[in-house]
């Protein structure tokens, strides 16, 4: 399995290679230039952030935007987002910390330039139903779904390497996220980790079954806006792209301090499920934190780089500052309040 990863990845490294020379001499902004303080008339991006969208649309600063989102694609798996890169039909997405590990290892050129940081655990590992699977330890011998390079994969290694289980005693089935389900509901897998509010759609359909969900304390801790290089090579897209973060951040704080309507316009309308399981979900959900210093972060994402490249995936490790773009630091933190600057303990 993992020599067929190296396989791919190396293949995927070479064209992505090629693209990168195809655009090296498309950009009119070093990466080292200051960044802009304004953002040029008619510049349109292509976004991929679901939760700003619609936090945006519902405290009513979507129309103050002062660039023009011409589409916001509904890419969100990490891979799926790295080909939309590649393919440009996305400038900006919010992610997980390991896609950009990944999109380093197959060759993308791709920085963050947006950093939100959370302290508790975001999946939980549900069970297909039948499994009797009814603690981590249960977990030798089963089926998991694995996908190396997404959010869900790094939080199945912490959870193995956590209760002392070695990748030899289970069966690691690599699929991508959105097969997860469809996977644990036809039982081609034992366990699949889960976020919100997938979680919950799944138990209250297969809960009768006997499907059940693991609590792991794996943290996910970094959650983060990225963009190819390219687009940041782009002086209108990079002004966009400063301006947007700063949105970003301003609309997870208007969710975290207007629940019930956040609850209504994203649990209940856009994700449909009911504001009793919108409130629960949110009772689970960390007080945003936008650190304006990133060493954590980079340090965070190191300790991930040194668990997937050790375990055998993408490759040698290599320096996680390579993927940041710390001119971005402190651009969501000075977009918000003091107290969304600091991490709380919980």
């Amino acid at each position: 399995m993992r020599n067929s990863l190296r396989r791919i990845v190396v293949a995927v490294a070479a064209a992505g290679l090629l693209a990168s020379c195809a655009t090296d001499d498309a950009g009119d902004v070093a990466l080292t230039a200051a960044l802009p303080d304004s953002v040029p008339a008619g510049t349109e991006v292509k976004v991929s952030v679901r939760t700003a969208r619609v936090a945006l649309e519902a405290s009513g600063e979507l129309a103050k935007l002062p660039f023009t989102v011409t589409d916001w694609p509904a890419v969100s798996a990490g891979p799926d987002v790295i080909q939309a890169f590649r393919g440009g039909s996305v400038d900006i997405a919010s992610n997980a910390g390991i896609p950009p590990i990944h999109a380093h290892a197959t060759g993308l050129d791709a920085k963050i330039i947006g950093v939100k940081v959370r302290n508790l655990p975001n999946y939980q590992l549900a069970t297909a139903p039948g499994s009797g699977i009814g603690s981590i330890a249960e977990l030798r011998g089963k089926k998991i779904a694995f996908s190396p390079g997404q959010a869900q994969g790094v939080i199945v290694l912490r959870t193995l390497k956590a209760a002392g289980i070695g990748l030899n005693e289970v069966e690691l089935v690599e699929l991508n996220s959105p097969q997860f389900l469809t996977a644990l509901q036809g039982r081609q897998i034992d366990v699949a980790p889960l976020g919100e509010p997938s979680l919950t759609k799944y138990l209250d359909k297969y809960r009768d079954q006997g499907a059940t969900a693991l609590h792991t304390q794996a943290v996910d801790a970094l959650s983060v806006l990225w963009a190819p290089t390219a687009v940041l090579q782009d002086s209108a897209k990079l002004a966009a792209a400063k301006e947007f973060v700063k949105f970003w951040a301003r609309g997870e704080v208007w969710a975290w301090e207007h629940p019930e309507e956040w609850i209504q316009a994203y649990y209940v309308k856009d994700q449909e499920v009911s504001a009793e399981d919108g409130r629960r979900i949110l009772r689970t959900t960390p007080k945003p934190y936008f650190p304006d210093n990133w060493d954590e972060a980079i340090a965070w994402e190191q300790e991930t780089i040194d668990l997937v490249t050790g375990s055998g995936y993408f490759g040698d490790s290599f320096d996680a500052a390579e993927l940041f773009d710390r001119r971005f630091e402190k651009v969501a933190a000075d977009a918000v309040a003091p107290q969304y600057r600091t991490e709380e303990s919980q």
